[in-house]
């Protein structure tokens, strides 16, 4: 039971306000967030003439039918390994990246952390920097607080808002479903999506910001047994700047206590007490603390991405060792060549996948028929696959070490039609004659052939043929 001196479990978010910040380090933020937008929110409208019965969309994810187009690539059903590998190449990547320079993909590239930079840049053009939205907080709900937090939400909501829109373009043609939207003819699983889409952008990106890192996320928990003491991350080299002192004055560190550091971190924890869960390595503190280097005359680099192996080293006063020995080591070297084995080996695979296909099911029940003139039958279920942009015909063919002939039901000829980039299934009979030896064999083995007359491109299927046992 708790008493009056027990400190609560949970205690109340307190708002962060990162003050703007000016840097290397901020300018490379900028230009991520404003390709990965740009990649994010443009891509559904690239175009690509696949052909007149494909669609021209670049980027498109087909459920209906099942497909996956990307430029000039078409992933099938059957080919979900190519996903599946993109899927393990992304694991490994955010391995490779972890292990060598930390939360890297936390502090840019994530969506969250894209979205939170987005939201905060509209908060600080609309309210003003830190201290104006410290005072706006702190203020009363008069006209003027009221006009710029409803504003500032205005602006926000119609960026989750073309966020969610943005999203389910990838699942249907864009313009087409862009027009539906507009005149209230689209499906409702796609309003539905962007309004649960909008809610979580709004909330996330605008009021649990780094509530989703530190608490949602499973990462900074995981992200521990990537790292090592050769791990290059944002850390503070103590040694140099303690013990801090406002003034300067003798027998104390570079570090001023200015705490700029602390007011420009997007999670508003001081890196100055050392490694921290809740820190994404976004580096903004870095450019913080070298212009307040600049300013007093120090060297830069109080703040930095070091290593804690060079740790020892830098407190003698030796030189850190160069930064590609930390990033070239055994354990980036194994998730490189896995990266690059399964890379190769898709890049591979997607090259020599053939544009046509078949796939053969024998009819079990029954295994076999005998005919009135004593021979013997057994059917077929033939999928063929046809990836091209236009309809084929294909000639179907068996080869055997017996004696065996085809026929396509319902039709005297060897010829089947496939539409464009489309399976059918045809059934055909195989027939062995009385005297043939596979009309008295158990089992015989047979292969399937299709060529298609346009091209002569061909492919197989190995089946067996049931006859009567003696």
């Amino acid at each position: 039971m708790n008493t009056p001196d027990t400190p609560p479990l949970f205690a109340a978010q307190e708002p962060i306000f990162p003050r703007r910040v000016t840097g290397a380090f901020r300018r490379f933020k900028w230009w991520i967030m404003a390709v990965t937008l740009g990649i994010y929110y443009l891509t559904p409208w690239i175009r690509w003439d696949r052909g007149p019965s494909l669609p021209d969309q670049a980027v498109l994810v087909d459920m209906a039918n099942r497909r996956f187009y990307f430029f000039w690539i078409e992933i099938w059903p059957h080919e979900f390994y190519f996903v599946a590998g993109l899927l393990i190449m992304a694991g490994l990547g955010l391995f490779l990246f972890t292990s060598a320079l930390g939360r890297v993909w936390c502090g840019y590239a994530c969506p969250q952390t894209v979205w939170t930079d987005l939201f905060i840049l509209v908060e600080r053009w609309i309210e003003g920097d830190r201290n104006a939205r410290v005072r706006l907080w702190k203020a009363k709900w008069d006209f003027r607080k009221w006009r710029l937090r409803l504003t500032k939400w205005l602006v926000w909501l119609l960026i989750a808002v073309s966020t969610g829109g943005a999203w389910v373009f990838y699942f249907t043609d864009a313009p087409r479903l862009a027009v539906e939207l507009v005149t209230f003819t689209a499906h409702p699983v796609a309003y539905s999506t962007i309004a649960i889409l909008t809610a979580t952008t709004f909330l996330f990106g605008g009021f649990m910001r780094e509530q989703v890192c530190i608490y949602m996320c499973p990462w900074p928990r995981i992200q521990g047994a990537m790292m090592d003491d050769d791990t290059l991350t944002v850390a503070y080299r103590d040694w140099r700047g303690e013990p801090r002192a406002k003034k300067r004055v003798e027998d104390t560190g570079d570090c001023i206590d200015c705490m700029a550091c602390v007011n420009v971190c997007p999670m508003g924890i001081d890196i100055r007490d050392g490694q921290q869960m809740e820190c994404i390595t976004c580096a903004l503190c870095i450019d913080a603390c070298d212009d307040v280097m600049d300013k007093i005359g120090k060297p830069r680099g109080l703040i930095d991405y070091l290593a804690l192996a060079d740790e020892p080293a830098e407190r003698a006063g030796d030189p850190p060792r160069p930064m590609w020995k930390h990033v070239l080591r055994p354990r980036t070297v194994l998730y490189t060549a896995l990266w690059s084995m399964i890379g190769f080996g898709l890049v591979f695979a997607l090259f020599i996948r053939a544009d046509i296909d078949l796939t053969v099911e024998p009819v079990r029940n029954p295994q076999f028929i005998t005919m009135s003139d004593g021979s013997v039958r057994n059917t077929y279920n033939i999928r063929l696959r046809n990836k091209h942009g236009e309809a084929r015909d294909f000639r179907i063919s068996l080869t055997s070490e017996s004696i065996l002939r085809i026929r396509q039901e319902g039709s005297a000829s060897n010829i089947l039609t496939v539409p464009p980039d489309s399976t059918t299934q045809h059934r055909v009979y195989v027939i062995a004659r009385p005297q043939d030896e596979a009309a008295h064999t158990e089992r015989t083995g047979l292969r399937f052939w299709i060529e298609d007359t346009k091209n002569g491109e061909r492919a197989h299927r190995d089946s067996l043929f049931n006859g009567k046992a003696n």
